[in-house]
């Protein structure tokens, strides 16, 4: 299959593949197994090989940093950027109302599956083939030119480092028709506003907020 030269891994069992690729909407429709459960299992086994990775390349950073650039690297967005990169969602199966709504490019979705793929292999043929492909798709960047965008993430190891907490955000407000919101949420250090981010989802916002909190600290 075409699917595996790609990801550089021969699957033993093409029933085991065939449910990686499977999206929910499509096992409702077609009554076969989706891949939502190997998601929960590849999930584990990303985070076990991106922190092995990670700590012994970079044997001189330290927990916090290591900590933020794993949280940015098995971010649904980064998984995301990984699937389209590859065109791994050319290979995706979605029931009828996902493809109406253009279900091969949303983050939710393309991050499930690339996490599906590692738990498949991992049941396949175990973890050093789940590694083999990991370095081969994700983890094959130029880490002298990473850039930072995870901030949310950024902003928490900071504040769990230095005072034992993390931070709240709250939504100011959601305006707009439902195709093109804009949200404005406020983040928090307990009861004193920090900033207030605007972003075109929740998620967007509280990044850019945390940005700004950043920047104030001199963290970027």
């Amino acid at each position: 299959m075409k699917f595996e030269n790609i990801i550089g891994y021969k699957f033993k069992n093409k029933a085991l593949l065939k449910q990686c690729l499977t999206h929910k909407s499509f096992s409702n429709e077609f009554k076969v197994p989706n891949n939502e459960r190997l998601e929960f299992l590849g999930d584990s086994v990303l985070s076990v090989i991106v922190s092995k990775y990670l700590f012994l390349k970079f044997s001189n950073y330290s927990e916090g940093k290591l900590s933020i650039m794993k949280n940015q690297l098995v971010s649904k967005k980064s998984l995301a950027d990984c699937a389209k990169k590859y065109k791994f969602h050319d290979y995706l199966l979605l029931g009828k109302g996902e493809v109406k709504t253009n279900g091969k490019r949303k983050d939710s979705t393309l991050s499930c599956m690339y996490e599906a793929i590692i738990g498949g292999i991992f049941i396949d043929s175990g973890i050093l083939q789940s590694e083999k492909f990991i370095k081969k798709t994700l983890l094959n960047i130029d880490f002298k030119k990473f850039k930072y965008f995870d901030y949310k993430s950024q902003i928490q190891v900071f504040f769990q480092k230095n005072y034992s907490y993390v931070p709240i955000y709250k939504i100011n407000s959601v305006t707009g028709p439902a195709h093109k919101r804009k949200y404005k949420v406020s983040l928090y250090d307990r009861r004193i506003r920090l900033s207030l981010g605007v972003g075109k989802t929740k998620k967007e916002a509280q990044n850019n907020a945390a940005k700004k909190v950043l920047i104030k600290f001199n963290q970027i």
